[in-house]
């Protein structure tokens, strides 16, 4: 069972072991430098669906069974399934995921969901509460867009701080039993705002969460950014990354040599037109289900601090000029050795 660490912090005693994981991604994803671990990249943004939101639900489907069949499982020898997504009442999860017959826990961590949904998994197979878990995550660029900012054909230019939502979806099977790469310990965040109302600006919202979250886990566990391989941002891209290291940095710890940021790595910004560089709930998903386990899973990364982070906005809240709350959930993830 899950043993308390410090205040924030649980530390997974039994050692959930992540037994298969996917990334599927859409024809963006697949120029950029990452295109060769992704398990599967669609030319077309509908998936050969009617719609956006219906590809999107395609993609989470498609992620999860991958998932298991690479796990070499059955849906029905799954426990729970934790999924979210961006899109209201998260129906990109429930559409996408209906038909496996799995029971079902939505998650809204907005791009923070891959973290919450593993930590989650992590949480009930250590203490017995599941046998298997799935933790599943998407976004779309044209549904996040039809939702949070214009329609495309609106053809609004986008400032230079503004990122762009990956049209992706990763899923990871946790199992009581396995090889790694397992979970070692799970930090959940608090809410932080410090007043930011630009919704083009997602991440200077979210790196206040996120250099908390951190500073918390470094806290509890008593340990420093050289203690590990990678430290693993969701999405803050290259303003949020910036704003991290200056946070960090005024208590005293620096991690800018040890960073690395789902956003910055799944495109190339000098050929790719992302301004600040990737978010949404898919980029920190689909960039850990597939280039960065597959380095742990090999022993390349020994122990790595994946934090996801998430602006907790909506249409309404920015419609009404409130500001953008951000969260932050950390997952300590290590290889089989």
């Amino acid at each position: 069972m899950a043993k308390r660490v410090g205040r924030y912090t649980l530390r997974m005693e039994n050692k959930p072991s992540i037994v298969g994981y996917a990334a599927i991604c859409g024809k963006k994803e697949g120029q950029g430098p990452l295109s060769q671990f992704f398990d599967k990249i669609y030319e077309d943004t509908t998936l050969g669906e009617s719609s956006w939101e219906k590809a999107e639900s395609r993609l989470q489907t498609e992620a999860v069974t991958t998932a298991l069949r690479k796990a070499r499982l059955q849906a029905d020898g799954v426990d729970y399934i934790f999924a979210g997504d961006l899109l209201n009442q998260c129906i990109s999860s429930t559409f996408g995921l209906r038909s496996l017959d799995i029971p079902f826990l939505g998650q809204y961590g907005a791009c923070s969901t891959m973290a919450q949904t593993l930590a989650l998994s992590s949480i009930f197979v250590d203490s017995g509460a599941a046998r298997r878990c799935v933790a599943v995550t998407s976004s779309h660029f044209c549904t996040a867009e039809r939702q949070f900012r214009f329609p495309l054909e609106y053809g609004g230019q986008r400032t230079p701080t503004a990122q762009w939502t990956v049209t992706g979806s990763g899923a990871a099977v946790v199992d009581q039993e396995g090889t790694g790469p397992y979970v070692q310990a799970v930090t959940i965040g608090r809410i932080v705002d410090l007043g930011i109302k630009d919704a083009a600006n997602m991440g200077a919202a979210m790196a206040p969460a996120a250099a908390t979250t951190l500073l918390d886990f470094f806290h509890d566990t008593g340990t420093k950014p050289e203690d590990y391989d990678l430290i693993l941002t969701g999405d803050l891209g290259q303003i949020g990354s910036d704003l991290l290291y200056d946070l960090t940095q005024r208590e005293g710890v620096s991690i800018g040599s040890k960073h690395k940021d789902c956003g910055l790595l799944i495109f190339d910004r000098q050929s790719q037109d992302v301004h600040a560089g990737g978010s949404g709930c898919g980029c920190a998903g689909s960039v850990l289900c597939s280039y960065i386990l597959n380095q742990v899973r090999e022993g390349t990364l020994k122990n790595i601090l994946f934090m996801a982070t998430g602006a907790l906005m909506s249409t309404t809240s920015s419609q009404q000029g409130e500001s953008i709350p951000g969260v932050a959930h950390l997952v300590q993830i290590k290889s089989r050795g």
